[in-house]
């Protein structure tokens, strides 16, 4: 069963390309037709597309692995930061640090310096600085954590990369492909193709569009994430059973050897009362 339909997608907007002058030729096979000077995206091909993705970020997430979300455009801040916050996969909504992925181990000490921050702001000793340096520490934690606050439970490099527009997000794009980290990407016809390992032609620009794909894909990767919680209480039960097993076996065989001692220790008994009546006799 697909995760959405033609009509879910129709209602969204999500076959709107742009002018037919600003295409993409590579783009060309999953362009249905175009309407007065407009580009209009094939939905069944996006439909199948869409379904591919999910299934892959879903493995993705059941592995206990992260997917990077990137969209800084207007438009799709607020919808990543709500839907891909809620499910604790890290996201980039504000400017594209350059270098986040190749110079990794750099980004890392930038968000160290902010968690070092935050228990310099906790402690007691902050109040008994000046007014300015105070100012300063918070504007200083402010800026790191616009920039890096949603990635701070990054500890290592994504496992995949999902970005809206692969135009505007160009640099991400390349730097995931330099460090062969798979790319998610809804491409528009404005758009080229050939270094996204996963493409969703779609309208990229129009909120609903961007909000219906992103609900798809969360929902997709909290499946997997739900099916990984039930595997690992699996294993916790089986580990449970397995170590009772060995206990269980050593009680039935005990209760095995005092059923076989009983009738001898019957027997015993008898045939000493029956040598104590010969003597009384």
């Amino acid at each position: 069963m697909s995760r959405t339909n033609f009509e879910q997608l129709l209602e969204a907007g999500v076959h709107f390309g742009h002018l037919k002058r600003k295409w993409n030729p590579a783009m060309k096979p999953y362009i249905f037709m175009e309407k007065n000077g407009i580009h209009i995206i094939d939905l069944h091909k996006t439909v199948a597309k869409i379904d591919e993705a999910a299934e892959a970020l879903k493995q993705i997430a059941k592995s206990g692995r992260k997917v990077l979300f990137v969209a800084t455009k207007k438009q799709a801040r607020d919808i990543i930061a709500e839907k891909v916050g809620a499910i604790n996969m890290p996201y980039v909504v504000e400017r594209w640090p350059g270098g986040m992925l190749t110079n990794f181990p750099t980004i890392r000490k930038a968000v160290k310096k902010m968690t070092s921050l935050d228990k310099m702001m906790n402690d007691p000793v902050f109040n008994s600085l000046s007014k300015r340096e105070r100012l300063q520490i918070s504007r200083q934690r402010e800026k790191l954590n616009k920039t890096l606050g949603s990635i701070v439970d990054l500890t290592r490099l994504p496992s995949a990369m999902f970005v809206f527009d692969v135009t505007k997000e160009h640099i991400a794009v390349k730097e995931a492909n330099r460090l062969s980290i798979p790319v998610f990407g809804v491409v528009d016809t404005n758009s080229n193709p050939s270094n996204i390992d996963y493409v969703i032609p779609a309208n990229d620009d129009a909120s609903k569009s961007i909000e219906l794909i992103t609900d798809v894909m969360t929902a997709a990767i909290k499946e997997g994430l739900e099916e990984r919680k039930n595997e690992k209480l699996d294993e916790v039960e089986n580990k449970e059973k397995k170590a009772a097993a060995p206990k269980a076996k050593k009680g039935s065989a005990r209760a095995a050897k005092n059923a076989a001692e009983e009738p001898a220790a019957e027997a015993a008994e008898t045939a000493e009362a029956a040598e104590s009546a010969e003597t009384e006799a």
